[in-house]
């Protein structure tokens, strides 16, 4: 399903050594071990957890703690981290090596969740610079010989960017690599992404991978991004919801020797009803529970189906299921042997919505300095307990 192919192209970030300059981008409720593990039997990259929120680690919530162990069968271990203050993040950042649960570490300020934002967090938060150059530092610090990274979106609006400036900073403190998704916080998940900021921050910091963000629905978006916006990988995040041998194709038009040589991928509804019932049985062993593993994977019928000659009933049904064994006794009705249905299971997937107006705290854009207003923010901010 791919036609385009790129010349074998290694990334490195810190120590590690990737076949394939790939990464799956940390999404709620979706990238936990289940799905990890399954994109890594198809393909090869780097699998970015959950996010984590730091104050919920430090504090070692039980959620938490789930959510941050990993599979004995996963490696490098990619742990993302969200937070607001220098110290919880650097505390949470030692945490991880010092009972060396990640291999690397990634900081969030890219979500434009507004609960996130609205509280100075994910997106907003590089607008008041000093901040996020003490969390990057701090956190730099901590990590060691770890390697850590930052995720990052182009700032809050067309009037407030900050990604060149936040970029040359992370750059300074020291990070392994750099990612940019490449939307305004007030974009969402809206319209196109503007590749041509990805160039622009490729050009601005230079002595590490920059890797870019958005819109990357197939392996040919990937060849194409790195070709036209220069950047050193891809990461990858909606266009893999119901699809995760997308690794696998995307690390083969990559050159990945680790893959190079298996065949194209025939995803016949044969093949995606298997990848299907293989992740029910993940999250099925991730839960260690039956009827809460297949309970999770009901938000994922439609995107494995869409295209797929799976008539409502049977869509609606497998989101109802509650055992392993209900969903294989609606599997087998379905025609197995139909074949990949081209365009229409193609294109975006999961949210899109449109442009609006981001949630800020108090007086947020009045200065890039931290206020007094500012502060209380992000002080109800790190009372986040979620564990995500």
């Amino acid at each position: 399903m791919t036609t385009a192919l790129a010349p074998a192209r290694a990334l490195r970030i810190g120590p590690i050594v990737l076949d394939a300059p790939v990464v799956l981008a940390p999404m709620a409720g979706i990238t936990n071990t289940a799905f990890r593990r399954l994109c890594r039997e198809y393909g090869a990259g780097l699998y970015v957890s959950e996010m984590i929120t730091s104050r919920a680690l430090v504090e070692r919530n039980a959620t938490t703690m789930r959510l941050i162990t990993h599979h004995e069968s996963e490696t490098p271990r990619s742990i993302q981290l969200y937070g607001v203050d220098p110290k919880t993040v650097a505390e949470a950042v030692r945490v991880l090596v010092a009972e060396d649960r990640a291999d690397h570490i990634d900081l969030n300020f890219g979500c434009p969740v507004p609960k996130v934002t609205r509280k100075g967090g994910g997106a907003a938060l590089p607008w008041k610079r000093e901040l996020f150059r003490d969390i990057v530092t701090g956190a730099v610090k901590s990590a060691g010989d770890v390697p850590l990274t930052i995720k990052m979106r182009k700032g809050i609006d067309s009037d407030h960017l900050t990604y060149l400036e936040a970029g040359r900073i992370a750059e300074d403190a020291g990070v392994a690599a750099v990612a940019l998704h490449a939307r305004t916080a007030a974009e969402f998940y809206s319209g196109q992404a503007d590749w041509s900021a990805i160039t622009k921050l490729k050009e601005t910091v230079t002595s590490v991978p920059v890797l870019g963000n958005g819109d990357i629905w197939s392996a040919d978006d990937a060849v194409r991004m790195m070709a036209e916006a220069g950047c050193d990988g891809v990461v990858v995040g909606r266009g893999c919801l119901g699809r995760p041998w997308l690794f696998g194709d995307l690390a083969r038009a990559l050159g990945s020797p680790s893959v190079a040589a298996a065949p194209p991928v025939d995803a016949t509804l044969g093949f995606v009803a298997q990848a299907f019932r293989r992740h029910a049985e993940l999250l099925v062993e991730f839960f260690d529970d039956q009827d809460r593993g297949c309970r999770d994977i009901r938000k994922h019928v439609a995107w494995y189906f869409k295209g797929y000659p799976v008539g409502g009933d049977t869509r609606a049904r497998l989101a109802t299921a509650s055992s392993l064994a209900e969903i294989d006794e609606l599997l087998a009705t379905l025609e197995l042997d139909a074949p990949y249905p081209g365009a229409a299971a193609e294109g975006q997937r999961g949210r899109a919505g449109t442009p609006k107006r981001p949630a800020l705290p108090d007086g947020w854009l009045d200065s890039r300095e931290l206020g007094a207003e500012a502060s209380c923010a992000l002080a109800e901010a790190e009372l986040d307990h979620s564990g995500g």
